[in-house]
């Protein structure tokens, strides 16, 4: 365990406890809970083998699968989500969340600002911010990974602790968002609905349209994991790391991040209030996360 650093213990946690949870509270839901647990228990036995490989020089390629590897995680443990979002909550939790922006905003921003802007150049661009996100995740880990190590740490902790976070919320609240009435789903609370979600053709051939509709065809074809929006709390954990080390863009960044959490209503992956709560969510985890980096940075073979 020498060889183990603060974010290891992290992301292995992670990955055990969801398998606790499945094991525990599966109950009819999920027919084949033994092999979710069983892939759960490799992949905390595959981490710890990485880290052993890696604890004498083994090439580029190990050293960088070792920095790399939680990333590498965050897409098959979000996808994951959905997956397991009816073990606590059997019901989408939707209408909650519509009546929540018609007693805030009065309307439902995530149909009506697409419905009022149809234009294709409004929408690439949107699409394009909305894409950016992933650019935001790795780019400014590479860039501090090639900059410095120690910050690159802390960076990856801080990002893995919010996303950790977020994902066991989703498996705990599932709130599908309106994407997921692309398929014909109606939510309805008690106050406001949101019926079948269609998106006006003047824009469907745009190229960031395209790439994006791609995207979750693959990870997320009957939406999910709305609240709170990771992309709003994740893009503003990266914002903050940029303000400090990367400052030549950090401007630039905080655009792009402003531009996001806009995107995410008029594409109609969130709704608003998933957006506000994205914006708390990093405001209360990225000092937490902060702390316990600063806590237990000492933690790993080169002291981080």
């Amino acid at each position: 365990m020498r060889d183990y650093r603060i974010i290891d213990y992290l992301t292995q946690g992670y990955v055990i406890l969801v398998a606790l949870l499945i094991a525990l509270f599966h109950g009819g839901f999920l027919p084949m809970w033994v092999l979710y647990v069983s892939a759960h228990v490799a992949g905390v036995v595959a981490i710890h083998a990485l880290i052993r490989a890696t604890s004498r020089p083994r090439g580029w390629f190990l050293e960088m699968l070792r920095c790399f590897y939680p990333m590498i995680l965050y897409t098959l443990l979000y996808c994951e989500t959905h997956e397991l979002d009816r073990l606590f909550c059997r019901v989408a939790l939707d209408g909650f969340f519509i009546d929540l922006d018609q007693l805030i905003f009065g309307a439902q921003l995530s149909r009506t600002l697409m419905e009022a802007l149809p234009y294709l150049w409004v929408s690439e661009v949107l699409y394009l911010f909305y894409f950016s996100y992933y650019v935001m995740v790795f780019g400014v880990g590479l860039a501090l990974y090639f900059k410095k190590r120690r910050h690159y740490f802390h960076y990856l902790t801080v990002v893995s602790f919010v996303f950790y976070i977020c994902y066991l919320t989703y498996i705990f609240l599932p709130v599908m968002g309106p994407h997921a009435t692309e398929t014909g789903v109606v939510f309805a609370g008690k106050t406001a609905s949101v019926g079948p979600r269609v998106v006006p053709a003047s824009i469907q051939h745009g190229p960031f349209f395209n790439v994006m509709r791609l995207v979750y065809k693959f990870v997320e074809p009957e939406g999910g994991a709305a609240f709170p929006s990771s992309h709003v709390a994740v893009a503003i954990v990266t914002l903050w790391f940029t303000w400090i080390h990367l400052r030549k863009i950090r401007w630039l960044h905080m655009v792009a991040v402003v531009m996001l959490c806009l995107s995410t209503v008029y594409c109609g992956y969130h709704y608003v209030v998933d957006v506000l709560a994205g914006v708390v969510t990093a405001a209360i985890l990225l000092p937490v996360g902060n702390v316990i980096y600063k806590r237990w940075q000492h933690l790993g073979p080169e002291r981080q």
